[in-house]
């Protein structure tokens, strides 16, 4: 049976890119309601480490500019850190080449060759400050957050309904095809790092990578494929403090504040597309952004929100 509907667009997830995403259509002048399972500060979104950089996203020829148009928006949101959560923070990708990149990198400003790698000056997001600051800007644009459970997306009761739910759209798409890529982090208490380190091997389930916040340094990580356990290991934890502190020493005798683990959804292409279902209706899926939800977050949201059907059409 087919539900009555409106003409509110319902986003479906509220992590980092359904709250954008919610965001530019209100702000283009759409109702707007976000139906999220839970808060945002308890989704995949709030445990990110929240370096701008693309991580364990595909397809690349469309990941750099949805990243840059994000890098534009969030150079922007640093000039208000303590509100927004955006700041500019420098720091070196050990092992990164520019040859091994794609066309974007040469648009990143500042992004240079140094003989372990590549540095630049990106942006470091806090999340659960940015996440809540999202949250206000929808509201302030006349959107709604809405705590509720979707089993069925045919059953929202909207013309439109944008599908940002990231591993849940193995469920309300039936796309197997969407998979967890297991991260687990930890917090210490920063003993003076000021700056972002990242090593990674995308072949390698384990990196070494250490951002600071204004809460803690984050130490990461790992990218366990297929892996859903969102428990903390102890001895993974111990590993990626060894890992951080061959880099910094002073790491190792950092006090641990919180251990965290976030499940990224993982596809081998994110789906940004429009589908039509029975009488008229519309979905726009937006989902499978892997690791790099964050740094495509605005880029996505406007494709996305440029496919949403106009209703004076």
């Amino acid at each position: 049976m087919i539900p009555e509907t409106s003409d509110e667009v319902i986003v479906v997830g509220g992590g980092v890119v359904g709250l954008t995403t919610a965001v530019v259509l209100a702000e283009a002048g759409r109702r707007v309601a976000v139906w999220t399972r839970e808060p945002a500060e308890e989704t995949t979104s709030a445990v990110a480490g929240g370096l701008w950089w693309p991580y364990r996203i595909e397809p690349e020829r469309l990941v750099g500019a949805w990243a840059l148009e994000t890098l534009a928006v969030y150079e922007e949101l640093a000039e208000r850190p303590g509100e927004t959560g955006v700041r500019l923070v420098d720091g070196v990708h050990q092992g990164a080449r520019l040859d091994g990149l794609g066309d974007w990198a040469g648009r990143v400003p500042g992004l240079r060759a140094v003989p372990d790698g590549l540095a630049a000056r990106l942006p470091v997001i806090d999340m659960p400050t940015h996440l809540a600051w999202l949250r206000e800007r929808l509201v302030r644009a006349g959107g709604t957050v809405v705590l509720r459970e979707v089993a069925d997306l045919a059953e929202v009761p909207a013309d439109v309904v944008v599908n940002c739910s990231g591993l849940g759209a193995r469920s309300l798409a039936e796309d197997a095809s969407v998979r967890p890529v297991r991260g687990q982090l930890v917090v210490v208490e920063n003993p003076g790092v000021d700056t972002y380190y990242t090593s990674v091997d995308h072949s390698s389930p384990v990196a070494a990578y250490f951002i600071p916040q204004p809460y803690g340094l984050i130490l990461g990580g790992t990218a366990q494929e297929g892996d859903w356990s969102s428990e903390p290991d102890p001895d993974t934890a111990a590993e990626i403090i060894a890992r951080c502190a061959r880099v910094r020493p002073e790491i190792a005798g950092a006090r641990v504040l919180a251990h965290k683990v976030g499940l990224r959804p993982y596809r081998d292409a994110v789906r940004l597309e429009r589908q039509s279902l029975p009488g008229g209706r519309t979905v726009v899926h937006s989902y499978g952004h892997g690791g790099a939800g964050v740094t495509v977050a605005w880029g996505c949201a406007r494709e996305a929100a440029g496919l949403v059907p106009d209703p004076a059409a």
